[in-house]
């Protein structure tokens, strides 16, 4: 029968056993072993059958037992020593404390999705796990963050496979009282609530509820409340669910909601409030409209407004292809804000001009969350040093006149947060070698070059450790296989196969992410029979682990996985590849280590970052993959191998695959494979050794999150700090204000005239050409701008090529026309074909960059004729 209500009945806990629950409810247990260790021991049995979560297992275990526990000497002195670790967790002072003044008092960061721990299911992908990642390593850091985000009554859906092996989705509901989570409360003790406004005079309530991430508070917005209509009951409903409206009400509340739940939490806590607003990637984007109309509420313009927002934003872009960005049509986003809608004090015009593509090439009726995200910060950031480059040429037409390098979006690379991807077993390792504090702030805060210690790590340790990683995959995979067999309708007595899939002697490769048809879930199986071989090769065989989810709506990700689940059925290998359906944190954390290649083969270079490969080295695996993300930035052939790609202009997509996968079964035929099975004087494979030590040296430490976070403070949250407090009212206004007059007084401004000292076409390395530019300013002042002359080798279009720029001085008056005379040097440094040019920019102090505004004046064809444009 089924019930008619549900109730969540909660344990009554001993006094001595009180800081169990304080324990519990904060998800540094996650990351933190000992605190683990200590929930395992109150009911071994409980605690596997919760798997893992210290929430249910409390709901679980006996009065008896609890009874028990609290009359154990010995417990109670493990549970004190946890719970004192975790008050000075908390508490004490940490890296960001001991940085120099100027930093934000906080930071709200804001995110479709989390990925903090298997217990809490809000993620569907890298996305997801990387802003878990940073929460961490924030906490970890000691930096002032706030997490902002939705929380979703179903998460992402949870996947099987039918008998033919077509995916299916299930939404099993969940219940917050069953969660980690606790309800933000008001001084009376009702619930915190927060509303937005909808058309027709309606309303969409939410409650807030907080998950403590160790230091960090994580704000999670929910619409499941009784206020709200069952229409509106569902926004918060799936992850990246529903049509268009669905996800916009989804994004306003994100934005919206999320800015008027963090002031509601540090109004009721006392934390500080945000200096700076962090947006990772555009669903939050409606944040910045919510900051200013808190601002025009308090007397500033929509103008001064806007610039002091975009002062204090950072702006993340994840996608590298525009159909990974959410747009909204036009008259949708309209009908939502105004008048009879949300943020009435606003002009709908204004709103709608910060999101539509006004530019060549855009769709004129559509409105994109990324360009409102950009055109919302003052800086922004892509996620590896090639998607930064992809961002910039991706995003160019926003900074019309600029070369795409020049467009100011920024890199910092993903990293990952070590305590909760690293094995336990590597964790004992690197402790024995330098001790738990030091191996502890090696993992944590990530400002170390290299990990040298590791080069005293014996060859027998790491390889020992190796295989007893590989060895506990084997009985996991086992393990899920035979569930999913089950769950595909097979009989015990069909699954007999199962006692004998993998071997922990055999080199192991995992693959295993989302599935959009750019990752190439089955470029491996472009040549059965050669894939097969190598399956199957009698002295040197492999054995490959792939796991993966396709979106609910995308049928041809679907196909990709039911193709690999066939081949993987075939009976003739069935023992050497498996597909595990339900890809997530509590199986990803088993298959990083156990594996021992990496592999990751999408299109170049459509992989923003690809931070799975960064969790299998920090264990000792060694990546093969396309030179894509982060590894393009970080491939070395001491610690892995790069697929070669096919990637010119030209190329069939049908023959790129061909020729790409052609490389890889090379590259595991004549090098990963002989490497791995070869054997030194002492029985062990010396060069594979030499390769997972180098991983752990040289990789190690770059792909951390405390170093990502490190450089997310240091290169973004301090400068838009400074800004942020720069921008006073007044200032505000005064740079809004100049804004205007230059944009309106542009089209006065030219290059009249450039000519140079140089009096031939060559020129000797290290000396200097004269520059003598004339330029109309038309209203403009020579204090509204800076006169550059550009310069750098030439390709054979004459395009300048790493360009250099040196700023040029105004000499004397203006002349009877008005024109201003400006003169500089310009150093020859580099030989070879070397070229110049000059340009106009607006400059105010106040400005990021000299791309700001998107206004460039440059020479006509008449201004520069014999300025010796060229010097060969």
């Amino acid at each position: 029968m089924k019930a008619i209500r549900r109730f969540t009945v909660r344990p009554v806990l001993p006094e001595p056993l009180r800081p169990l629950s304080d324990l519990a409810r904060n998800l540094r247990w996650s990351w933190h072993a000992e605190t683990r260790d200590l929930f395992q021991s109150v009911d071994p049995e409980h605690w596997t059958a919760a798997g893992g979560d210290p929430v249910r297992l409390l709901g679980r275990v006996s009065p008896e037992r609890l009874a028990e526990l609290a009359e154990d000497r010995r417990f109670l002195r493990r549970l004190t020593a946890v719970a004192d670790d975790l008050d000075d967790y908390v508490t004490g002072d940490r890296w960001y404390q001991e940085q120099d003044e100027g930093l934000p008092a906080a930071v709200a960061y804001f995110s479709p999705e989390f990925g903090i721990a298997a217990a809490l299911p809000q993620y569907s992908g890298g996305l997801g796990i990387l802003a878990g990642d940073h929460l961490k390593a924030a906490s970890d850091l000691g930096v002032p963050l706030i997490g902002v985000g939705l929380l979703y009554r179903h998460g992402y859906f949870r996947q099987t496979l039918s008998r033919d092996g077509w995916q299916q989705e299930h939404y099993p509901v969940l219940d917050p009282n069953e969660l980690p989570l606790t309800l933000l409360k008001e001084t009376d003790g009702s619930p915190a609530r927060l509303a937005l406004a909808l058309p027709g005079g309606k309303a969409l309530h939410a409650r807030i509820w907080v998950a403590q991430v160790g230091r960090v508070p994580l704000l999670m917005l929910d619409s499941d409340v009784e206020e709200n209509d069952h229409g509106e009951r569902g926004v918060t409903d799936r992850l990246y669910g529903g049509g268009s409206e669905h996800r916009l009400l989804q994004e306003m509340l994100l934005g919206i909601g999320g800015v008027r739940a963090v002031r509601t939490y540090c109004r009721l806590t006392g934390h500080p409030g945000p200096e700076v607003f962090h947006t990772n990637e555009g669903h939050a984007g409606f944040l910045g409209l919510e900051r200013i109309a808190e601002l025009c509420e308090e007397g500033l313009g929509f103008d001064a407004a806007l610039e002091a927002v975009r002062a204090g934003t950072v702006f993340t872009t994840h996608t590298p292809v525009p159909a990974g960005i959410d747009r909204f049509d036009r008259e949708l986003v309209a009908r939502h804000f105004g008048p009879d809608a949300e943020l009435p004090a606003i002009d709908v015009q204004r709103i709608l001009a910060l999101g539509m593509e006004t530019y060549p090439g855009g769709e004129a009726n559509l409105f994109n969350m990324a360009v409102m995200g950009l055109r919302l910060a003052q800086r922004a950031n892509g996620v590896s040093l090639l998607h930064g480059q992809v961002s910039r040429e991706m995003f160019a037409g926003l900074w019309p006149g600029f070369d795409a390098e020049e467009v100011p979006i920024t890199s910092v690379t993903n990293g990952v947060h070590a305590p909760t991807w690293v094995a336990p077993e590597v964790l004992r390792l690197g402790a024995r070698q330098i001790g738990v504090q030091r191996a502890e702030d090696a993992l944590t805060v990530g400002d170390s070059e290299r990990w040298d210690p590791v080069a005293e790590i014996p060859d027998q340790e790491i390889w020992e450790l190796r295989r007893t990683l590989r060895e506990q995959l084997v009985l996991e995979v086992r393990e899920r296989l035979r569930a999913s067999w089950r769950q595909r309708g097979a009989g015990n007595a069909e699954l007999g196969w199962i006692d004998g899939v993998l071997d922990p002697d055999v080199l192991t490769i995992g693959f295993a992410r989302r599935v959009p048809s750019y990752k190439r879930l089955t470029l491996m199986l472009r040549d059965r029979d050669r894939l097969m071989e190598l399956l199957l090769h009698p002295e040197r065989p492999i054995q490959i682990v792939v796991a993966g989810k396709a979106h609910p709506a995308d049928d041809g990700g679907k196909r990709l996985v039911q193709e690999l689940v066939r081949f993987a059925d075939d009976p003739r290998v069935r023992h050497r590849i498996v597909f595990l359906p339900d890809y997530g944190m509590a199986m990803a954390q088993k298959l990083y280590p156990g594996c021992d290649v990496w592999l990751n083969n999408p299109l170049r270079p459509l992989e923003a970052c690809g931070t799975s490969g960064m969790k299998a080295a920090l264990n000792g695996c060694l990546n093969l993959s396309v030179l894509d993300g982060w590894w393009d930035e970080w491939f070395q052939p001491d610690f892995g191998w790069a697929i070669p790609t096919a990637d010119g202009a030209g190329t069939d997509p049908d023959r790129r695959d061909d020729i790409e996968a052609a490389a890889l079964y090379d590259l595991l035929e004549q090098r990963i494979t002989p490497r791995f099975y070869e054997r030194g004087r002492a029985g062990l494979p010396d060069r594979w050794i030499e390769m997972v030590r180098q991983t752990l040296t040289l990789l190690g430490p770059k792909v951390l999150a405390g170093r990502m976070v490190r450089e997310y403070v240091e290169r973004l949250y301090v400068p838009a700090a400074l800004a942020h407090r720069a921008l006073t009212p007044d200032t505000a206004g005064e740079l809004a204000g100049w804004k205007a007059r230059v944009r309106a007084a542009w089209p006065g401004v030219r290059v009249d005239h450039v000519e140079t000292t140089a009096t031939t076409a060559t020129a000797e390395l290290g000396t200097s050409v004269g520059l003598r530019v004339r330029v109309a300013l038309g209203e403009l002042s020579p204090d509204d701008v800076e006169v550059q002359a550009v310069s750098g080798r030439v390709d054979s279009a004459d395009r300048i090529t790493d360009a250099g720029t040196v700023p040029l001085k105004p000499v004397g008056h203006p002349d009877l026309e008005g024109r201003w005379l400006y003169e500089g040097p310009l150093f020859l440094d580099r030989t070879g074909p070397y070229g110049y040019t000059v340009r106009v920019l607006p400059a105010h102090r106040l400005l990021a960059s000299g791309a700001e505004l998107g206004l460039v004046a440059v020479p006509s064809g008449e201004a520069v004729e014999g300025a010796g444009v060229l010097l060969r």
